[in-house]
């Protein structure tokens, strides 16, 4: 059972949303939600991690690589996406720098399931410790509907300290869209949590340049 009180969640996304527009930004503003834990210990308790797939897309401008095989990289051109061969990444030459300049590039990569298990060896750790680490593409599958699939799926993951972040929506999304997304997304976390609701000691949400609005 969710205790953010929904009259003060959608008035928090409406003065998100205001902020946005009183001070126009360049660019597309991401809303993210910030979670504060409790009673967590992360050097003793199991560290959780876990991804949802939300009703929305989040981001606006989500920027996605396909690496593939010959089939895939003529799918990937015909869909108007990015994509790099087994060739390209050779010519990286597992320099670091130009491995991690990749995966900044970068929000998320798709790679076809016979190259997948190549890629450590041509790229190093880069993508991994950079948590883009690709998802797995298989010729039965549309790669269209997986790659909407991975543009709406966030990942909670837990690491040394009591806070996390996630980008659930924009500013230019509608209200009930964000409030969608937001509910969902901390359902979800909140399964993760050993105590549920216990283990949460506060939310926040905010605009990329926007103040911090509590919602519980």
């Amino acid at each position: 059972m969710s205790k953010i009180n929904k009259e003060f969640l959608l008035e928090s996304i409406q003065a998100i949303k205001d902020g946005s527009e009183e001070k126009k930004r360049k660019f597309l503003e991401t809303v993210e939600l910030q979670i504060s834990l409790k009673n967590y210990d992360p050097a003793r308790d199991k560290r959780f991690s876990g991804t949802v797939k939300l009703r929305h897309v989040p981001k606006g401008n989500y920027k996605i690589c396909i690496i593939g095989d010959e089939r895939h990289l003529d799918e990937a051109k015909n869909l108007g996406l990015d994509c790099k061969s087994v060739e390209d990444l050779k010519k990286l030459n597992k320099n670091k720098k130009l491995v991690k300049k990749l995966a900044k590039g970068y929000d998320a990569f798709m790679a076809s399931d016979g190259l997948i298990k190549q890629i450590p060896r041509l790229l190093g750790p880069g993508l991994n410790k950079a948590g883009k680490f690709p998802t797995s593409l298989s010729h039965q599958e549309s790669m269209e509907e997986k790659v909407e699939t991975v543009k709406r799926t966030i990942k909670f993951q837990m690491k040394k300290v009591l806070c996390l972040s996630v980008a659930v929506g924009n500013v230019s999304m509608e209200m009930d869209e964000l409030n969608a997304n937001i509910m969902l997304a901390v359902n979800f976390l909140v399964s993760l949590l050993k105590k549920n609701w216990q283990n949460v000691r506060s939310l926040h949400i905010k605009s990329t340049m926007g103040k911090p609005h509590r919602i519980y």
